[in-house]
């Protein structure tokens, strides 16, 4: 057939261009009848494999981007990876067993490590005891004192008693000072301006009860119920007790409205006081600034209290279905503009207990974001 009569050339197009992704459909194909030589695979099958992987392979590269810029570096290294797959809530339940090779662990730290640190701070316990040698020296050399230092020294027992009681005041508020206890570690910790430091702790749900603070919060419902995780938790570690005390405050109360917080006793609990807060729905109308304000209405309540400490739990994943990483910014936006805007405050530690690598990778990129700015 001559050249004028003959049909164009038409030119070849790959299957991945004709179905419009970049990944190799016919590589793809191979791969399926290869493994899967037992079943018939249809046309559309290596396609929609290929769209998939392209689809998670871009998601990554996104937010392992987003990793390597917050932490100020041009290339992604396989850590910015891991941080990406570990603070997105999606991501890390479907890659949850994989291991990225060179990427490092997230930072846990057991607490028998910080032992020592601990340790530490307890000289001044050894300063303000004397020794018992001294104690038979002056007892010694009080028996050689005439009758008249005698009285004298009668005279002035009650300043001494004074001064051992503020002592042992001092002493009590050191050790409330040391940390929230043992089994808790302290992953990081930042100062604000007025005084008040924040602390990121990591521990297991189940010693959330011994957890040596004045208040810890409970976010929960209008009905001020039990059913979510920390809910279980605080009652499981109260008993009875503390579940007598939740149905007195219920009557008493009645039900919360959204970003209301209530006090109950702790009895049962290591914590003198539960602060019940009813956290807004996500998705709803301004959801955000809800939580913001829940957040502060919960220091408000601390701070009416005189207390020192307040331990911060997650947010409920379930049915409230906050995000993560908008509750872990919303929270920390919320407790740094109160400092910033209140007079001075009773609260000197407030902690953020966490229980999940998602949660603490999370929350140590969110405080690194505040020591920025």
């Amino acid at each position: 057939m001559s050249a004028r009569g003959g049909k164009k050339k038409m030119t070849k197009m790959s299957r991945s261009s004709r179905a419009g992704v970049i990944f190799p459909v016919g590589r793809m194909m191979r791969y399926l009848k290869k493994g899967t030589y037992k079943y018939r695979i249809g046309v559309g099958a290596p396609v929609y494999m290929a769209a998939v992987i392209e689809y998670l392979a871009a998601e990554i590269l996104e937010l392992a981007g987003n990793a390597a810029r917050d932490n100020k570096k041009g290339r992604i290294a396989p850590r910015h990876i891991l941080l990406a797959v570990a603070n997105d809530e999606e991501l890390n339940q479907l890659l949850k067993g994989v291991t990225i090779a060179s990427g490092g662990v997230l930072p846990r730290i057991h607490p028998e490590l910080l032992a020592k640190k601990r340790g530490v701070k307890s000289k001044s316990d050894t300063i303000l005891s004397p020794s018992p040698e001294k104690r038979g020296r002056k007892s010694l050399g009080g028996i050689k004192k005439s009758a008249k230092k005698a009285k004298a020294s009668k005279a002035r027992t009650p300043k001494k008693n004074k001064q051992k009681d503020s002592e042992k005041e001092g002493a009590s508020n050191s050790a409330t000072d040391d940390g929230p206890g043992d089994g808790f570690t302290i992953l990081s910790s930042k100062s604000l301006v007025p005084g008040q430091k924040l602390s990121l702790t990591q521990s297991d749900i189940s010693h959330i009860g011994s957890m040596k603070v004045e208040g810890i919060v409970h976010p929960t419902t209008g009905e001020i119920d039990l059913k979510e995780e920390v809910g279980k938790a605080l009652e499981k570690a109260g008993g009875k007790e503390f579940l007598e005390t939740v149905k007195e405050l219920r009557k008493s109360q009645g039900p919360l409205e959204v970003t209301e917080a209530a006090l109950s006793q702790s009895t049962g609990l290591a914590a003198k006081f539960v602060i019940h807060c009813h956290i807004p729905q996500w998705g709803s109308d301004k959801c955000e600034e809800q939580l913001e304000e829940s957040i502060k209405n919960c220091l408000t309540a601390a701070e009416d209290k005189k207390l020192k400490s307040v331990a911060f739990p997650p947010l409920p994943s379930g049915r409230n279905c906050f995000p993560k990483q908008t509750a872990a910014q919303v929270t920390l936006k919320a407790i740094s503009s109160h400092f910033d805007d209140s007079s001075p405050s009773s609260l000197k530690s407030i902690y953020f207990l966490l229980f999940d690598s998602e949660s603490i990778g999370i929350y140590v990129q969110e405080m690194a974001k505040l020591d920025a700015k």
